[in-house]
């Protein structure tokens, strides 16, 4: 049976899209025949990485509710209705909740949420009413719109020191299913990706002994981290098979991480 490139000609948003999962997405779904936006905080790599590949790119922090309300209103304005919604920033600050007998700030804890959790919202939220707006002029059956998340195998399998990143995580991967239901009376699937150990800037730039607990751990096969290119074409696959909705695939080689190394 012959699909229509479910991409070609259709506008796709990649927040944390200049490095690392991100930047190999928008690369990929701009190969792939969509008109790209990426957002990150780093102005300098966004603006580089999308004249690059040829996207449009935004400094912004997904955790700032009227500057992402704002620059979805532009991304509308200069490529047209977001269709497709890939939310990749984040941040996995460790961090241990006691310390030395001392409670952790709890401003630590609060910044990861904000990023990683709140983040995904705030874009999920300024990306449906377009989507929605979109579907008024698409057949009864035709797909409106795709959101996936980025969540982590922590969510399942946080080890010692994860708390924040674990629980963001974790949120990230609840909310799939509850708006997979939500949002499919309007044509738009929801999926998550939870990516196992991966060699990304945000990995590598890890503190020394954090880094060394999270890459000591070695999946089953292949045994090895896994690469940002492989992240992005998973992307493309849910992008290809309408059927997947309301689910989170694990994406780590088989790996289940221990509580601690």
């Amino acid at each position: 049976m012959d699909f229509p490139a479910p991409l070609e000609g259709r506008v796709a948003v990649v927040t944390g899209g200049a490095s690392g999962l991100g930047a190999a997405t928008a690369q990929a779904l701009r190969r792939a025949g969509a008109a790209v936006a990426l957002i990150d905080t780093d102005a300098r790599q966004a603006a580089r990485w999308s004249e690059e590949i040829g996207a449009r790119g935004y400094q912004g922090d997904v955790s700032d509710a009227l500057g992402i309300q704002e620059i979805f209103h532009d991304i509308a304005a200069r490529l047209g209705q977001v269709s497709v919604l890939v939310n990749c920033a984040g941040v996995a600050t460790p961090g241990s909740v006691v310390r030395k007998s001392q409670p952790m700030p709890l401003e630590e804890y609060r910044r990861v949420i904000e990023i990683n959790l709140l983040g995904t919202i705030n874009c999920i939220r300024c990306a449906v009413p377009q989507m929605i707006e979109r579907r008024a002029t698409l057949p009864a059956d035709a797909e409106a719109g795709l959101i996936i998340n980025t969540a982590s195998i922590a969510a399942f399998d946080g080890q010692v020191g994860q708390a924040a990143y674990a629980a963001s995580k974790g949120g990230v991967a609840g909310m799939v299913l509850p708006l997979a239901r939500e949002l499919g009376d309007y044509g738009i699937r929801i999926m998550g990706i939870a990516p196992g150990v991966f060699r990304t800037p945000m990995t590598m730039n890890l503190p020394e002994q954090s880094r060394e607990t999270v890459f000591a751990a070695v999946p089953p096969f292949p045994k090895r981290p896994g690469r940002p290119e492989e992240f992005a074409a998973l992307v493309l696959a849910i992008a290809n098979t309408p059927m997947l909705n309301g689910d989170v695939i694990r994406l780590d080689g088989g790996l289940r991480m221990p509580a601690r190394v």
